[in-house]
């Protein structure tokens, strides 16, 4: 959801790859779930004014969040279809 966002090109695992949501079998990188916030990580494709991008990002989140707060954290800005995985060595 968050990644067919209009001008987010991947979800990231933010600046040391230590963010994401473990469920059972599986984790989902650049989410982040705590007690009142939703941290969500995100790399751009260069072009779209970033606050655009994030606003999109809430849009899409906010009705699934519940009475969390939401976060949104830009950790990169690529000019290409793949985003380098930021964090990542």
């Amino acid at each position: 959801m968050v990644a067919s966002c209009p001008g987010v090109a991947a979800l990231t695992a933010g600046p040391f790859g230590t963010v994401a949501t473990y469920l059972p079998g599986e984790s989902v990188p650049g989410v982040r779930l705590h007690d009142e916030v939703v941290e969500i990580h995100v790399a751009v494709r260069y072009g779209r004014p970033i606050p655009e991008i994030v606003a999109g990002v809430h849009e899409a989140v906010g009705p699934l969040s519940g009475d969390r707060r939401v976060d949104v954290m830009v950790d990169d800005v690529t000019e290409t279809e793949e985003a380098r995985k930021v964090g990542s060595s």
